[in-house]
C-alpha cells in the first residue's frame, strides 16, 4: 500500500538549518501536488509550502524566505529545506500528496506521512 515516510527531523538551535524528506512508495511524485504541513499539541494543522506538477511552489507568509520546497521525481522524493529556524518552528511536520485529476489536486484523497518532530531552541 502506498505509504509516505518523512524524515530529517530533530532538535536544532534558534537560526539553524534542517533538511526533511518524504519518500514515497508505490506513489508517482510526478502526478501529485505535494505538500509540507506542521501542527503544534492543541492547534490546528498548517500548510507550510506546496509544490505543482509544472514546479510552482507557495509559501505560507511564515516560512517566506526561509523554507524551500522540492522534489526529486526521480527519487520520489520531497524536501522542505528550513533555514533560519525560529522557536516557533517547532512542530510536527507531516508531508501530504494530493493525487491529480486532470489539472486539479484531489485534496479529497489527500496520503499523509506519519510526521517528523522539529525542535527549535
Amino acid at each position: 500500500h502506498v505509504q509516505l515516510v518523512e524524515s530529517g527531523g530533530g532538535s536544532v538551535q534558534t537560526g539553524g538549518s534542517l533538511r526533511l524528506s518524504c519518500v514515497a512508495s508505490e506513489y508517482p511524485f510526478s502526478r501529485a501536488c505535494l505538500r509540507w504541513f506542521r501542527q503544534v499539541p492543541g492547534k490546528q494543522r498548517e500548510e507550510v509550502a506546496s509544490i505543482g506538477q509544472i514546479g510552482v511552489t507557495t509559501y505560507a507568509d511564515f516560512v517566506k524566505g526561509r523554507f524551500t520546497i522540492s522534489q526529486d521525481n526521480a527519487k520520489n522524493t520531497l524536501y522542505l529545506q528550513m533555514n533560519s529556524l525560529k522557536p516557533e518552528d517547532t512542530a510536527m511536520y507531516y508531508c501530504a500528496a494530493d493525487p491529480m485529476t486532470g489539472l486539479l489536486c484531489d485534496s479529497h484523497n489527500r496520503i499523509w506521512g506519519q510526521g517528523t518532530q522539529v525542535t527549535v531552541s
